[in-house]
Formats: C-alpha cells, sequence, structure tokens
C-alpha cells in the first residue's frame, strides 16, 4: 500500500509540473484537435481540384464531350486555351494538366484510324501527376468508346464486374487519415511527455530531491507512466468523440473502450521506451534527436502509413518487436471493422509482453542512471 501511495502522489506531482508548462499544454492540444483535423482533410493521397486547361483543335462534338466529363471534386473546370498558351501556362504554374485534341480527332476515331491525342504532365506536383494521368486516360477512353457505341455497336463483355467496398463505402480519405492520426499522435506524445518529464527533473536539480525521499526508482518511474499515459489517454478520447464523431463524422464501427483498452496497453510500452531514450539523452536537443530516430520506423514501418504485406520481409519480421505495429492492427480491427476482443486477443497479448519487457530494460537502465546521480 505504501509503494501505490508514493506512485500515486508522485504521479499527481507529474500531473501539476505539466499543467505549469504551457508549451507541452499547447502541444498536446494541437496535436490532438487541429492536427488530427487537417490531417484528415488534406487529402494528400487522392486527386483533388487539380488544375486542368485544354487545347481544342478539333471542335467537334466528340472534343467537347471530352472537355465536359473534367469537373470538380477531382479537376477543376478546364480552362480553354490555345496551343501556345501550353508552355507558358505551365511554366507559370497555372495548371497541371494540358490536353491537346488534334484537328479531325472525331474523323480520324469514326474511320478507324490512329487517333492519338496530348496530355502534358506537370511532374513537379508529383502526387497530382502520378494519380492524374491515370484519371485523364481513363476520362478520354470512356467518352470516346461512349461516343463511339452511339454509332458502332459495341460488344458486351459476358461478365459484369460487381465492385461493392466495405467499411468505407465513399472512400473518403477523411475516415481513414484521422484515425491513423490519432494512432500516431497516441505513440509520438507518450514517448515526448515522459521523455521531457524526466530530462525537466534533471535539469531544474528536483531529481536530487527525490533521491533523499523514501522512495524507490520503480515507484518515481511508474508515476511518470501512469500518469503521462492518463493524460494521453485522455487527450486520445477526447479526439476521437469531439474531433472524428463530432467535427469530421466519421462513422466508428466498434467499441471505442476496447480501443482504448488497447491504447492503454500501448502507451505501457511507448512511456517506458520515453523513460529509456530520456536516460540517454543529456539535454532536451539530444533527446530531439533521439526522438526522430526512434519515431519515424515505429510511424512508417508498423502498417499504419503502407501496408505491411509490401514491406520487406525483413522489415514485418523486424517490426513485430514494436508495440505500434500490433496496436495498428488491433486499432485497424476495432475502429474500421468492429472486431471484438475474440479477434484482436493477439495483439492485446503481444502488447503486454512487448510493454512488459520495455519496462524491465526502462526500469534497469533508470535505476543505473540514478545511482550513478546518487
Amino acid at each position: 500500500m505504501r509503494h501505490l501511495v508514493n506512485t500515486y502522489r508522485l504521479g499527481v506531482k507529474e500531473l501539476w509540473s505539466l499543467a505549469r508548462d504551457p508549451i507541452m499544454l499547447v502541444l498536446i492540444i494541437y496535436t490532438f484537435t487541429a492536427s488530427v483535423y487537417s490531417s484528415a482533410t488534406a487529402q494528400p493521397d487522392t486527386l483533388h481540384l487539380a488544375p486542368i486547361a485544354i487545347v481544342d483543335e478539333d471542335h467537334s462534338p466528340l472534343s467537347q464531350q471530352i472537355a465536359s466529363a473534367f469537373f470538380p471534386p477531382q479537376f477543376t473546370m478546364p480552362r480553354m486555351i490555345s496551343s501556345p498558351e501550353v508552355n507558358a501556362g505551365m511554366d507559370a504554374g497555372q495548371f497541371t494538366f494540358a490536353l491537346n485534341i488534334p484537328p479531325d480527332f472525331q474523323r480520324d476515331v469514326l474511320g478507324g484510324r490512329g487517333a492519338e491525342v496530348q496530355l502534358n504532365v506537370d511532374a513537379t506536383r508529383m502526387s497530382q501527376a502520378f494519380t492524374g494521368s491515370g484519371y485523364v486516360q481513363q476520362i478520354v477512353s470512356s467518352e470516346v468508346q461512349t461516343f463511339v457505341n452511339r454509332y458502332r455497336a459495341g460488344t458486351q463483355l459476358p461478365v459484369e464486374l460487381a465492385l461493392r467496398v466495405r467499411f468505407n463505402p465513399t472512400l473518403e480519405q477523411a475516415w481513414f487519415g484521422a484515425l491513423m492520426q490519432i494512432i500516431n499522435n497516441i505513440t509520438m506524445l507518450s514517448i515526448i511527455l515522459t521523455g521531457a518529464a524526466l530530462i525537466r527533473e534533471r535539469e531544474h536539480g528536483t531529481i536530487e530531491h527525490l533521491l533523499v525521499m523514501p522512495v524507490t526508482p520503480a515507484e518515481i518511474m511508474l508515476s511518470k507512466v501512469w500518469s503521462m499515459g492518463l493524460v494521453v489517454l485522455i487527450a486520445a478520447a477526447a479526439s476521437l468523440w469531439l474531433i472524428v464523431r463530432g467535427a469530421l463524422h466519421v462513422p466508428i464501427a466498434g467499441s471505442e473502450a476496447l480501443f482504448l483498452c488497447g491504447a492503454a496497453l500501448l502507451l505501457f510500452a511507448t512511456t517506458s521506451m520515453g523513460i529509456f531514450l530520456a536516460t540517454l539523452a543529456r539535454s532536451m536537443p539530444q533527446f530531439g534527436m533521439l526522438l526522430v530516430l526512434v519515431l519515424v520506423p515505429l510511424q512508417m514501418l508498423s502498417g499504419g502509413n503502407t501496408p505491411r504485406e509490401s514491406m520487406p520481409e525483413f522489415v514485418q519480421n523486424v517490426m513485430l518487436a514494436a508495440p505500434t505495429t500490433h496496436f495498428v492492427e488491433l486499432s485497424q480491427a476495432i475502429l474500421f471493422r468492429g472486431a471484438g476482443i475474440e479477434v484482436v486477443w493477439v495483439q492485446f497479448l503481444a502488447l503486454i509482453v512487448i510493454g512488459a519487457a520495455f519496462f524491465a530494460i526502462s526500469l534497469r537502465r533508470f535505476r543505473k542512471t540514478i545511482s550513478q546521480m546518487a
């Protein structure tokens, strides 16, 4: 009971220290509000209002039909220009795509002769250029096929593909981006807050006060783990309800309580990791550099940004030791597909094992650091 009381009181002290740190408070509020909202609405992986210009040298019903097929939200309304304006407009960055429809295009198409259109792409806008080229090709081909079928009967394929999209029927980027941003922010903030709390103790000289008190290193470490973990957990829950559900109107398929239980297990591992990094660093700048080395692999290789199946097998095996890998799997299963504990219990067990291992390693390092300071 004495150990529990000490751990509780030290944790309350950490909460008061955090409350008096306005920079950290602003960081927490921004990370779980504006950062989540902007990540969901920025739509970096989809084509959105890409500027396009069309050079119509044919002036035929077919060329007009092609021009009318480009409209928001994928493209802006096409700007009709002349051929000499193409290079100048692309050099000035006025449009990303310039589609040139040559003279006699409709006559060549209906005559069965080889007909070509030219698509100029500004490749400096990589995401739009890569995605938009396929969109333009598909739109032009579809409109030409539709136009030709009015004159010549098209061959009907014996098989028709019926497409059914599960979990995100309208393919809304916000549904995926908002939840994945919360998952990434839980990892980032938990490491930052615990590491910064320990370094703040060292820089302010209060760690020496703790050494003369009747408390153990385990109590000191546990107090930072539960207090900072609680802050992140509350912030994540508030972001889930206020930003994701309220502002973005994103439906959540599964149990939010089950997701928060998984987040608590992740926080046990990542807060321990933050303390371990803080024992290696001597100052906040050093801690920041170590943080970059740790956070980037945890977020990029955990399966949140890209599927793990597309990664090399060696990377997949190594990342099984990372808690974020299992947390991303259980989060996607719960929040996107409505999975229950009978589906994600393996990931829960993996988080318990990894968290215990990280805590033991961090506690050993923390005790060694404390003994050197004593």
